[in-house]
């Protein structure tokens, strides 16, 4: 990939990224959409510390997880170590991955396409799906639905948008400021990390934004038929005031 952004290493912390993200709900959307077959086999790209992969395992299911991360996937490893699950981490670039099978259900969770920043790199990703997925295959994918109002809003100050404690006892606090940039499409996202109370550093976690009617022809363009677009993880229609987009395709 062509680009000069960077994510920052705080926001790969396995424990810091986990403290974050305790209160999500999108997974009983993926879990609606599992094959009734527990012999299938199921692909989640951008994997993370296994927030989605691991109740999914423990519902029986044969599911791998691949993740760019090594620091994300160690965490993973332990996880499913410690809760005695057999699951395949695989450290893998999901714009070049190539394995052996191919799966009945292929999803990228949590807004994860957002770092794939330039359109080549969004198409290599969906042939590698297009690839790795079965002829009667579902593949779910999650994103943001831009937000004009909020970009806007977002340049105008510094906000805080977190504070936690880590499982390693960090407490944690982050500060929030934006610039989007239009020739790009990416909202150039600075947060400062607080910890302990204490100045920790200035992160990035730029975002390429996809526009509605954008990534619906980039998926249709890229040989998927779009079955349903939800703006919610309630399942409710994607609408003009929807914060998400949420697809469920198949080939």
């Amino acid at each position: 990939m062509k680009s000069e952004y960077k994510v920052g290493n705080l926001i790969y912390d396995a424990n810091v990224y986990d403290g974050m993200n305790t209160d999500l709900t999108d997974l009983e959307v993926y879990k609606k959409w599992l094959p009734t077959n527990k012999d299938a086999r199921i692909l989640e790209l951008c994997c993370g510390t296994g927030r989605l992969t691991m109740p999914i395992a423990k519902e029986g299911y044969n599911i791998s997880g691949v993740d760019i991360t090594s620091s994300m996937l160690e965490q993973a490893k332990t996880k499913a170590l410690e809760t005695g699950l057999e699951i395949d981490f695989i450290q893998a670039d999901i714009r070049t991955l190539d394995l052996p099978e191919k799966y009945d259900l292929i999803f990228i969770p949590f807004n994860s396409i957002h770092h794939l920043y330039q359109n080549e790199d969004i198409f290599r990703a969906f042939n590698v799906v297009k690839n790795h997925l079965k002829e009667n295959g579902l593949f779910l994918l999650d994103c943001y639905n831009p937000n004009i109002q909020y970009i806007v809003d977002g340049a105008k100050g510094q906000k805080e948008i977190a504070e936690y404690i880590t499982k390693d006892g960090r407490k944690v606090s982050i500060k929030q400021k934006m610039r989007y940039e239009n020739k790009s499409q990416i909202n150039r996202i600075e947060w400062q990390y607080y910890i302990n109370d204490k100045f920790d550093s200035i992160q990035n976690l730029d975002m390429r934004l996809y526009f509605p009617q954008e990534l619906d022809s980039y998926l249709e363009r890229n040989g998927f038929k779009i079955i349903h677009k939800f703006g919610t993880f309630k399942e409710e229609e994607f609408n003009n005031s929807s914060e998400k987009q949420i697809f469920v395709c198949n080939k």
